[in-house]
């Protein structure tokens, strides 16, 4: 009888990461990262923005970014999109893929992200995508109207400004065009609520939804006026109805998707 070799557990190959750039701006620092199949942008000393899917960057790795296109779902029809915040632009590159827009704008503060996000994390040049350089809070007003606006504007020491001002959150939703929907990436407190929940509830006098993720953030999506309501029914179908193109289900976001609180 011949000798037998006894199966012994395979040890997992080491996750192999690399940096592919790292850039010093007026801002701090921006490195791109990549871990396998994945790349990772990050604004100062790892503080991770955005995760990239290099075979498909229109996929959307965090839930915090599916929570947002559930919220352009919201319009049945959108034909524009306003970007506040780029980031490594998978949000957006779902958008241009799944939505039926044809005229997207974008506002990124930092000149090298749009740069680092066409070099290494897979943003197409897309016709329909227009970029434009500064501080949201300064060119929102020369922004045009849109069916959805997105604000996702953090730094590496948590959310900018815009995300507790006053004035700027209220010329979101005025910049939309009617039946608009505006969707803010805000940060969670430890009771699961939105940062400045009283700013908001009296801003948009109660009248918003918010969808709390699992990295802590709540997604807050806001109709462009108090005679607007959210067509759950109508959300669910598109949901469904783009699953399989996605990859994934929107199901288990809409069942904690809640009225302000």
């Amino acid at each position: 009888m011949g000798s037998t070799v006894e199966d012994t557990p395979q040890t997992p190959a080491p996750r192999q990461e690399r940096m592919l750039a790292e850039v010093h701006d007026a801002f701090g620092l921006i490195r791109v990262w990549e871990v396998d199949e994945y790349r990772f942008l990050e604004f100062g000393a790892a503080v991770e923005q955005s995760c990239t899917f290099i075979p498909d960057p229109a996929w959307l790795e965090y839930d915090y970014t599916r929570a947002m296109l559930l919220g352009a779902l919201c319009h049945p029809a959108p034909d524009s999109a306003l970007f506040l915040g780029l980031g490594a632009g998978t949000l957006t590159q779902a958008c241009l893929k799944f939505l039926p827009l044809e005229d997207v704008e974008c506002i990124e503060l930092r000149p090298d992200v749009p740069r680092l996000a066409m070099e290494h994390l897979g943003l197409a040049d897309d016709p329909r995508l227009y970029i434009r350089i500064g501080d949201a809070l300064e060119l929102l007003p020369s922004a045009e109207p849109a069916d959805l606006i997105f604000v996702d504007l953090y730094t590496d020491q948590g959310p900018g400004v815009g995300h507790l001002a006053w004035n700027f959150l209220e010329r979101c939703q005025q910049r939309l065009q009617p039946g608009g929907w505006l969707v803010i990436n805000q940060w969670g407190d430890d009771n699961g609520k939105p940062l400045g929940a009283a700013l908001l509830r009296g801003l948009y006098h109660r009248h918003y939804w918010e969808l709390p993720v699992k990295e802590g953030n709540v997604i807050l999506l806001v109709p462009a006026s108090l005679d607007q309501t959210l067509d759950l029914p109508g959300l669910k179908a598109r949901a469904e109805a783009l699953a399989p193109a996605l990859g994934y289900s929107l199901a288990a976001l809409i069942e904690v998707l809640r009225p302000a609180t």
